[in-house]
């Protein structure tokens, strides 16, 4: 346990916080992600008070043109994005014009000149480093949370070898909470599964490869008496349900307790992607809705990561070429069309779910998903 104003000290005294007031680019201090014009917004305001309802993503967007500059503005490096300091209601950040920089002095009041507020001026409050209990959020909790646990994407080397229920308890055809099931398959070391029912078919939209099927999540078993010698089948006792669940459902392990605080961030390296699927099967996506990327780790994409999204640019017939009798006319293609940025928050082996944040026309399959320029 640390003293709070002990943490938030050393939280300032790491910012570089060298943006500009009147726009210029910031010097790229994050080696892990690509250089990146971080400017100021010419409406940023003088100071904002931190409020529980804020996100991150909403604090960065008041001063920053690009809300995903926010690391490079406090000189975090890749360490400290993986596990940030703590934001907290509260807590005042100010901007200070004169010298083009963020902080949690107010300008001309303390610090050393490098945005180190003194001790006194915060509440001597006691948390627990790392927790970061009660800090604001990177980013709307409650659009992500059922997309956080729960197996909605299974890859195809996972569906291959998921154990199956293959009988239940006194033949029953529908599960509840208390019944016990035999399942067949490898398990690991995990204790708990979560059952699931492959679905829809994931094709990359780029090479028509099936890169990992939809999953509707039924519920979860825990597992009672592992196969013994001369048995086939392991015995689990169904923990919940949320669906029907029965003989073939399949198995995946309970995933670990996620991160639930990111920093929005350039990707590791250069990404060029699609977007493979809007869940829920609908055809246009808008902000706030999920989507998947058929990119993840394999490809240097990490929770916290900032991509843009493009309108595929169109083919048309060039008007100066006449063909033969209308027919062959030479072909131009157009740009693609910036329509909106994408936050990175489940990554898997070849595939991410992602959050649209911002939108300016609807997303749909096939759209390119790009690091930030």
């Amino acid at each position: 346990m640390k003293n709070f104003s002990t943490v938030m000290a050393h939280a300032a005294a790491v910012a570089l916080l060298a943006c500009a007031a009147s726009g210029t680019a910031v010097a790229q201090t994050n080696a892990a992600g690509p250089s990146a014009a971080c400017a100021f917004r010419p409406d940023a305001p003088d100071k904002h008070v931190v409020v529980k309802r804020d996100t991150l993503w909403d604090i960065s967007g008041k001063f920053l043109r690009n809300p995903w500059c926010w690391p490079q503005v406090w000189g975090m490096n890749r360490d400290e994005i993986r596990n940030p300091h703590w934001i907290y209601p509260g807590q005042v950040i100010w901007f200070d014009r004169a010298r083009g920089r963020l902080s949690f002095e107010r300008p001309g009041e303390g610090g050393d000149g490098r945005g180190q507020p003194p001790l006194t001026r915060l509440s001597p409050q006691v948390r627990s480093e790392g927790t970061g209990q009660g800090a604001v959020p990177s980013i709307p909790a409650g659009a992500i949370e059922p997309y956080l646990t729960q197996p909605l994407v299974v890859e195809a080397d996972e569906l291959a070898g998921a154990p199956r229920i293959v009988a239940s308890q006194e033949g029953r055809f529908y599960l509840g909470m208390g019944d016990r099931v035999y399942v067949h398959g490898a398990l690991t070391s995990d204790t708990v599964y979560q059952v699931f029912r492959p679905g829809t078919v994931l094709r990359d939209p780029q090479t028509g490869k099936v890169m990992a099927h939809e999953a509707a999540f039924l519920g979860s078993v825990k597992l009672v008496t592992p196969a013994g010698p001369g048995v086939d089948a392991h015995t689990f006792q169904v923990v919940d349900t949320v669906r029907e669940m029965g003989v073939g459902d399949l198995l995946v392990p309970q995933p670990p307790t996620p991160v639930r605080n990111y920093v929005p961030h350039a990707p590791l390296q250069p990404i060029d992607a699609r977007v493979m699927s809007i869940y829920a099967g609908v055809t246009y996506a808008g902000q706030s809705q999920v989507v998947t990327v058929n990119r993840g780790a394999v490809d240097g994409l990490d929770v916290g990561a900032v991509l843009q999204l493009y309108h595929v640019g169109k083919t048309v017939a060039d008007p100066a070429s006449r063909g033969f009798l209308g027919m062959g006319r030479a072909q131009l293609k157009m740009p693609d069309e910036q329509n909106g940025s994408l936050f990175i928050f489940r990554v898997f082996k070849n595939v991410s779910y992602g959050l649209i944040m911002t939108v300016t026309a609807p997303v749909q399959v096939g759209d390119v998903v790009k690091s930030p320029e």
